[in-house]
């Protein structure tokens, strides 16, 4: 096949793109630095030009429900508009699990994508993953003030990236399926301890100091609603397996 991946050179579209190749399908990838912009439309076209089919992993790094919601709405039209000017016959969507019990921020921009997808002219498949690994990377980042990391109190069951990106690979090849079995990975954890465990990998002396966070994100944080319901896919790799093969400063899978 030739596949189109939106967002190609983010956390999971750098291996849905990788894997692609391994098995010898023709890829392109869409990003603006590879002269895509999702948002505007600009060069969605000519990108799109001789693909059957798109792989969706696009995203936004923000807690604004207005931003999340605006980008992903418009990537997700513009993407789906095009595909139908090109002949894609197959469009896959990564979304998160859980996004129907916290509806803000992402989860609330990921939601919009889905029903743009669901009500687009393009036949499609739909993956949600719990959080992938790299999330305790970036929480403890933006979380940090001082000698403290503040992370809220959260039941998690991340998932490694690239086995995503391998579900993902594996669903453009069967055709179009609408929501497919939910991934998450193989331990239920709490976001603190990984928190630590991160923080002792990298040699970092922080505190990490637990909160309740506020609101319906809060409360589905607290009482386990991002975790997928029995029957979901598993993957393998743990968290702190993940950890173990990753860079000294907690970077990307080697």
């Amino acid at each position: 096949m030739k596949i189109a991946v939106a967002g190609g050179t983010g956390t999971v579209g750098r291996h849905v793109v990788a894997l692609a190749k391994e098995r010898g399908h023709d890829v392109v990838s869409l990003s603006r630095t590879e002269g895509v912009d999702l948002v505007t439309g600009r060069g969605l076209d000519q990108a799109l030009a001789g693909s059957d089919t798109v792989i969706d992993v696009s995203g936004i790094n923000t807690t604004s429900t207005k931003k999340a919601v605006d980008f992903l709405t418009s990537a997700s039209q513009n993407l789906l508009a095009a595909g139908e000017t090109a002949g894609i016959n197959h469009h896959v969507v990564l979304s998160i699990v859980g996004i129907d019990k916290a509806t803000s921020g992402l989860y609330a921009g990921k939601l919009a994508q889905e029903d743009t997808a669901r009500h687009g002219g393009v036949p499609w498949t739909l993956l949600r993953s719990t959080q992938f690994h790299e999330f305790v990377p970036l929480v403890v980042k933006t979380a940090s003030a001082g000698p403290l990391v503040v992370v809220p109190k959260m039941f998690t069951q991340p998932v490694a990236a690239r086995e995503v990106a391998q579900a993902l690979v594996d669903a453009a090849g069967k055709g179009p399926q609408g929501r497919i079995r939910d991934l998450a990975g193989p331990r239920l954890e709490e976001l603190d301890g990984l928190a630590r465990a991160y923080l002792a990998r990298t040699g970092q002396r922080r505190k990490v100091v637990e909160v309740p966070f506020p609101g319906a994100m809060g409360r589905a944080m607290r009482i386990g609603a991002l975790i997928p319901a029995p029957g979901a896919a598993v993957g393998r790799q743990t968290f702190l397996e993940w950890l173990e093969a990753s860079s000294p400063l907690g970077g990307s899978e080697k």
